[in-house]
């Protein structure tokens, strides 16, 4: 019998993808979807792309619209999904796609987000290094899930095979991402606007202020480093969605080539979702559009005693709704691949 589900948010871009997603999903029947400003229209109003899904329309976000669903999606600004879920039955999966539930300092939420802090939920990474095993570990059966921020599970996956073998260090990390104005959500903001990002680069919130900075710490924490330094700027290129993180760390000193390679050969090698390149190739974008998959590629600076480690993904599937989805298979036990693609669409 097919799982019942709720989405809350599906107007947006999350919640589209999240919609997209699940229409094809064998065991995920969508039966409720929730919205604020466009509650009463129809679905494909809103989402026109979502055909097979015309039968929809659009409800008010309550806890009680909500209810009785075996599985709910939150696609909502941070600090709405922190206000419902309280309010729903404890025995209910949720899914939470915004950031009240990833961080696990009170802190942390202080410092970049401000506002009620909601507490940390189990974290929607399956394939990320925690101690000695994976965060698919600590899906299995859960009942409260946080999908992550896209930039901050691409940069950790990124780097944790280094940090957890021991063969880099994590107190001179910098990334660099390309990332497309998906991410920042489907409101109308002007920086967003075509015309402000047709033929440019521009980053933001540079200089340590990035809200996914300590999700990043907090899960380099989790493979193993004491002390986590990074150095983290965002540059909005016109891509509709994707992300390109370039991330480079030192060497620990006297660790041969081979062993560097090794260790996220070691991590990834058995991973569906995750892959590292062969020597010598990188990912584009463009590879991973549509897919729930996170390309690795990985050099070695020898002059600078430096790895360089460029991950692409969709941020609105792999670094969004794709974790939700994978997570909620592994939560119900479903074979966590279930209604995911590894498969990009090209050109």
């Amino acid at each position: 019998m097919a799982f019942s589900v709720a989405v809350a948010g599906a107007s947006g871009y999350a919640g589209g993808e999240l919609l997209r997603l699940l229409a094809a999903h064998p065991e995920f029947r969508i039966d409720t979807v929730t919205a604020h400003s466009n509650a009463g229209q129809p679905l494909v109003q809103v989402q026109p792309h979502l055909r097979s899904l015309a039968h929809l329309t659009l409800v008010d976000t309550t806890p009680e619209t909500l209810a009785g669903h075996d599985i709910v999606f939150l696609a909502l600004p941070h600090g709405k999904s922190g206000e419902l879920t309280a309010a729903l039955d404890p025995s209910t999966l949720v899914v939470d796609c915004g950031a009240d539930h990833r961080l696990t300092s009170e802190e942390d939420w202080a410092a970049f987000y401000g506002g009620d802090y909601f507490g940390a939920w189990a974290y929607g990474v399956p394939e990320l290094i925690v101690g000695d095993g994976k965060q698919r570990d600590h899906l299995v059966g859960a009942t409260r899930i946080a999908a992550p921020g896209c930039n901050a599970s691409t940069v950790a996956l990124s780097l944790a095979p280094g940090i957890k073998a021991g063969v880099i260090e994590a107190t001179d990390i910098v990334s660099v991402l390309a990332v497309g104005p998906s991410g920042a959500g489907k409101a109308l903001k002007t920086n967003l606007l075509a015309a402000e990002i047709l033929g440019s680069a521009n980053p933001y919130a540079v200089g340590g202020t990035h809200r996914h900075i300590p999700e990043i710490a907090q899960s380099l924490r989790g493979a193993g480093a004491e002390t986590v330094s990074l150095s983290f700027t965002p540059v909005l290129v016109p891509m509709s969605r994707g992300i390109l993180a370039t991330s480079t760390a030192r060497i620990v000193p006297g660790t041969p080539a081979e062993a560097v390679r090794a260790a996220w050969h070691d991590a990834y090698g058995d991973e569906t979702f995750v892959h590292l390149l062969p020597e010598g190739d990188f990912p584009r974008t463009a590879d991973v559009l549509g897919a729930n998959t996170a390309l690795i590629g990985l050099a070695i600076d020898e002059a600078a005693g430096r790895v360089v480690v460029v991950a692409a993904v969709d941020n609105l599937v792999k670094g969004t709704a794709g974790a939700a989805i994978q997570s909620a298979n592994i939560a119900v036990g479903l074979p966590e691949s279930t209604g995911l693609s590894v498969n990009g669409v090209a050109p």
